[in-house]
């Protein structure tokens, strides 16, 4: 048995990638029905309709380069072979359960293209708020904020779930925390989320204190823990 308390995955947060390949990601889908995964340069998540060995091997024969993938699930799993497990980052799932949020007014924020996507490589390289790639913007509703010509914070969307959005890429660059760019980029992707009728969520390091810290005060509560497995094939 390759699996550590397996539970019944009933809700559509509890299996988030494979929920958005099916749903509001389809269009940046790869795989077939019991596998998935989106293109190395836009996401490294892959996702399994059912955690089983077969599935496993199925994905090992689908995906072609041998860069890292990272793999989502609520559980600890002990990953089959062939598969390597590079390493495993523990975090907590977070979703937007806030009161009504204060109106959105901030004339900062400019919305990011193709143009900006070296200074996004850039600021992700140096914040690490999570995999970040050439084709990650075309997961949409990336939003920065300038000093001069220099982007100093931003914010996007990832993965959408059924009526669920993730905020994602939330970063600052360390020059410039203490402003408040973190959280008036949080409240514009709330007031997106929540305009186009889904919920927020997101994902968080569980170490990460100070940025939880600030999902609390906004009115993120946590709804399970979660675990990113970061594997290559041997």
């Amino acid at each position: 048995m390759f699996f550590i308390g397996l539970p019944q995955m009933e809700h559509v947060l509890d299996n988030p990638a494979w929920n958005a390949l099916i749903s509001g990601n389809k269009h940046l889908s790869n795989g077939n029905q019991q596998v998935k995964y989106f293109d190395k340069e836009v996401s490294p998540f892959v996702a399994l309709k059912e955690n089983s060995t077969e599935n496993f091997g199925i994905l090992y024969e689908l995906i072609l380069h041998n860069g890292p993938v990272l793999f989502i699930t609520p559980m600890e799993m002990e990953i089959p072979g062939p598969w390597k497990v590079l390493h495993v980052i523990k975090g907590l799932q977070m979703v937007y359960e806030g009161p009504e949020l204060p109106i959105d007014t901030n004339p900062e924020l400019v919305s990011l293209t193709g143009e900006h996507v070296h200074q996004m490589l850039a600021l992700t390289k140096l914040t690490n708020p999570g995999p970040f790639a050439e084709k990650t913007i075309d997961f949409g509703h990336y939003y920065g904020i300038f000093e001069g010509m220099q982007l100093v914070a931003m914010a996007g969307q990832r993965l959408h779930v059924f009526g669920y959005a993730e905020v994602s890429a939330v970063c600052t660059h360390p020059d410039h925390t203490g402003k408040g760019y973190a959280r008036a980029l949080l409240l514009h992707q709330l007031h997106r989320i929540r305009a186009a009728s889904n919920i927020p969520f997101l994902h968080v390091r569980y170490d990460n204190e100070r940025a939880i810290k600030v999902y609390k005060s906004l009115g993120f509560v946590t709804r399970m823990e979660i675990h990113f497995y970061v594997l290559q094939k041997n």
